[in-house]
């Protein structure tokens, strides 16, 4: 039988890309002990190497480099977490290459109707007032001041504001996972979501493992991203209420606080919990954001002082260490956050045309065979 030597360097690269230690993947690899004992000459059958290659997410023609590729990040890398990887993940890597390909198909399918390129995708600049901005992205997607005190829970809250985002022709993905596969989490240490300016489709992208209230800021954060247009395109990974030194960052932080906490309104809400020991969590429970994000607004408007904001930062991080929210739920509801109702409609309207193959909308959605039918069959829409 016929074995393929592929040198050390490369495996032990394919599994630190995919964030495990070769011990990790010994009972299925029998080989990759040797190389925590230094040899330097190991070889697979040609199917043990395709079952490596998809066990470590690795692209099979990767093992025949004669050294490890420097996979840099297809979009610029805005994040300000201090502690980020030094190399981006497979599943990082792997979700902005899908948004990629979901972005070119649906700007190549609106160029190709007609359609007129949104007005809001870049106009904003850096020297524009981020409050105002803020203001124009309510405006824009129908949002009034007090629009999250009127939704009913947290969950609700997130799932209307990103469907007002989605209905102006944003697309726009919230997900915890590389597509509907579970055992490949995103990891909220790496990032927290992502924007591609595209004046015909725009697209954001949400990490669904974080908790929902800072999804809530990540989605109102990388919509400022798509005001700035080109110049806002990037990975982001904050500490949402601190905003790093990079100036896009910070720019985004402030439109996303007066989009989600208008300032009228919090002051409106403020003389009624001063005295309140929970007063951040009873203002978070109406925006349905963070009370860390009421928190340090109420600081920059000096309606506390700062000792005021950090000790009930450090005693609110202490209590919210280990907690996450997680979003469980029907498989094919979820596919709303994750692939968009409206893209989801596009990609099936166009399969039906034949101005796309049913294989091609199958990879687009992520949803094969029976789930896409399903899922069309829940959007009212009868395959052939």
């Amino acid at each position: 039988m016929t074995r393929i030597e592929v040198r050390p360097e490369l495996l032990r690269w394919a599994c630190a890309r995919a964030g495990y230690a070769p011990r990790d993947l010994a009972d299925r690899f029998p080989q990759l002990p040797a190389l925590e004992r230094g040899e330097q000459r190991l070889s697979f059958t040609f199917k043990q190497l395709e079952a490596f290659a998809r066990a470590t997410h690795t692209p099979f023609g990767y093992f025949f480099l004669p050294e490890p590729p420097e996979e840099r990040l297809p979009i610029p890398d805005l994040r300000t977490l201090k502690d980020r990887p030094e190399r981006p993940s497979a599943n990082l890597l792997d979700t902005i290459y899908a948004m990629q390909r979901r972005q070119r198909w649906l700007s190549d399918e609106r160029r190709d109707r007609g359609a007129e390129p949104l007005d809001f995708v870049g106009a904003a600049r850096l020297d524009d007032d981020p409050i105002t901005v803020g203001q124009e992205m309510r405006r824009a997607v129908g949002m009034s001041d007090r629009w999250a005190a009127e939704v009913r829970t947290w969950k609700a809250a997130l799932g209307e504001l990103r469907r007002r985002i989605e209905e102006i022709g944003v697309l726009a993905v919230i997900n915890g996972v590389v597509g509907n596969n579970t055992h490949r989490k995103l990891d909220v240490e790496e990032f927290r979501g992502f924007a591609m300016a595209d004046p015909y489709a725009p697209l954001i992208f949400v990490n669904g493992a974080d908790a929902i209230s800072a999804q809530m800021f990540t989605l109102a954060h990388e919509l400022a991203h798509v005001w700035l247009g080109g110049a806002g395109d990037g990975l982001s990974g904050f500490e949402a209420i601190f905003p790093g030194d990079h100036r896009v960052e910070r720019f985004c932080d402030q439109a996303a606080a007066e989009f989600l906490v208008p300032v009228n309104e919090l002051k409106r809400q403020w003389p009624r919990v001063e005295c309140d020991a929970d007063r951040f969590e009873q203002l978070a429970r109406i925006f349905k954001v963070s009370p860390i994000v009421v928190g340090r607004r109420a600081l920059d408007l000096a309606l506390i002082d700062r000792q005021s904001f950090f000790d009930f930062y450090e005693e609110y991080m202490r209590r919210e260490r280990h907690r996450r929210e997680t979003a469980g739920g029907d498989f094919y509801n979820n596919q709303h956050a994750r692939v968009g109702a409206r893209f989801a409609r596009e990609v099936m309207y166009a399969a039906m045309e034949g101005r796309l193959t049913f294989r091609e909308a199958y990879a687009l959605t992520g949803l094969n065979g029976g789930a896409f039918q399903e899922y069309a069959r829940r959007l009212g829409i009868e395959l052939p």
